[in-house]
């Protein structure tokens, strides 16, 4: 079990030569996995049940294979099967009030995660019982999981980052490729491509129906509210792009925000330039370019003017994160290829060097499913979700291929672009 920073309080569980009782809440460790549609994961755990098809799913981790005693703290009226690996018991409830019923004995075969399912086995009934804990007893090792910590970030599970180092320049462009592959498109999920210091710049699975290329841009202003930005410190849309929608955004920081609608498709790959610039005026500009593979043409997002900043580009990396916390049980990837800098005086330089970080979901140790580094085919990749146990250390230094294609793009003709 990793040690994370303190960035969010944990309580951290110990081994002894005496195994211990943890009670693993539902509430930040249980997906809804099939049949959603009259079931909810709430504050109170499994609260809103009503299909005998619907499958819950708690994760946990374990240090050390062993049996373990499972119980569960439930109310209601009705009659469920738990089960976990090939063992499976039927249980049955009969009361208003939460109360602790046994369940049975189970067997974790090898360290790592293990899920536990709850489906509901009585037809007759519309409203299965609530369930808000399981209680886990007699298992030697450590038991990792969502405990004194954020439920909603909990399940949403690690985001992750790859940072790219820049030569010793003045940096004014940022060019890089990414690719989701299909087995790691899910949806709910930002593959983010080009970020700076002040934002950040890829794509989006946000629907059955819509996909998009996000770009925003952060105002100097620390709020969590966007209306209460002052009014020198709001970022200025200069331009955007045919087709595309620029408002506000907030709750992550608060500033101007852009998106095209645009379906991308898993397996192909695209191309993000971004642009970062001092106006000489106290201000800086950031341009965002995409290649609509499907026109095979350059297209803008759009330019913003942040106030009260004055820099080239700083801090090039990438991101995936999950925006769902009902989709973190599912695994996202996406890999990144051929990234280049572009000084202020048009010099292209290759870049190779990438560092690995994660977000404070996985520096508090509560979910361990995070990983990156680089291919075999020598690209940078991302991982996250779906409880894998191969995980990567934070800071760790990735060197990708030395190979890749300068871009070839008319670095002027882009402003030409509506």
């Amino acid at each position: 079990m990793r040690k994370g920073i303190l960035v969010l309080t944990l309580a951290l569980f110990t081994s002894s030569l005496m195994a211990q009782t943890y009670n693993v809440g539902l509430a930040g460790n249980s997906y809804i996995t099939e049949d959603n549609s009259d079931s909810r994961i709430g504050k109170n755990g499994l609260e809103s049940w009503n299909s005998s098809k619907s499958v819950t799913s708690t994760y946990i981790s374990v240090q050390e294979a062993g049996s373990f005693d499972l119980s569960i703290e439930a109310k209601g009226n009705a009659t469920i099967e738990i089960s976990s690996g090939k063992t499976s018991y039927t249980v049955s409830v009969n009361s208003d009030d939460f109360s602790t019923i046994k369940v049975g004995k189970f067997t974790a075969k090898e360290a790592g995660y293990l899920n536990i399912d709850i489906v509901g086995v009585d037809e007759t009934t519309n409203n299965f019982y609530q369930v808000k804990y399981f209680v886990i007893e007699n298992l030697k090792g450590e038991v990792t999981y969502v405990n004194s910590f954020s439920d909603y970030w909990g399940r949403r599970g690690p985001s992750v980052h790859m940072g790219y180092e820049l030569p010793y320049e003045d940096v004014e462009w940022f060019y890089n490729e990414l690719t989701v592959p299909k087995n790691g498109e899910v949806m709910h999920s930002y593959y983010m491509a080009a970020g700076f210091g002040e934002g950040y710049f890829g794509i989006q699975y946000n629907s059955d129906t819509e996909r998009r290329v996000l770009f925003s841009v952060w105002s100097p202003f620390d709020t969590q509210d966007p209306k209460s930005i002052p009014e020198d410190e709001k970022i200025e849309l200069l331009k955007k792009g045919r087709d595309v929608h620029v408002g506000e955004f907030g709750n992550e920081g608060s500033g101007g925000q852009s998106y095209l609608k645009y379906n991308w498709k898993a397996g192909e790959t695209y191309k993000f330039l971004m642009q970062v610039r001092p106006d000489g005026e106290g201000s800086t500009v950031y341009t965002a370019y995409f290649f609509a593979t499907d026109d095979e043409e350059w297209r803008l997002v759009a330019s913003f003017k942040r106030p009260k900043t004055n820099t080239w580009y700083k801090r090039p990396h990438s991101f995936l994160e999950n925006f769902s916390p009902e989709q973190g049980y599912l695994t996202r990837s996406v890999k990144f290829a051929n990234q280049w800098s572009c000084s202020k005086d048009g010099v292209w330089t290759r870049l190779t060097k990438g560092t690995f970080t994660h977000d404070a979901t996985a520096s508090a140790g509560v979910r361990s499913d995070y990983q990156g580094g680089v291919t075999k085919g020598g690209d940078f990749y991302l991982k996250m979700g779906g409880f894998f146990n191969e995980s990567t250390k934070g800071n760790t230094y990735f060197k990708s291929t030395e190979k890749g294609e300068q871009p070839t793009i008319d670095l002027k003709s882009l402003e030409s672009i509506e």
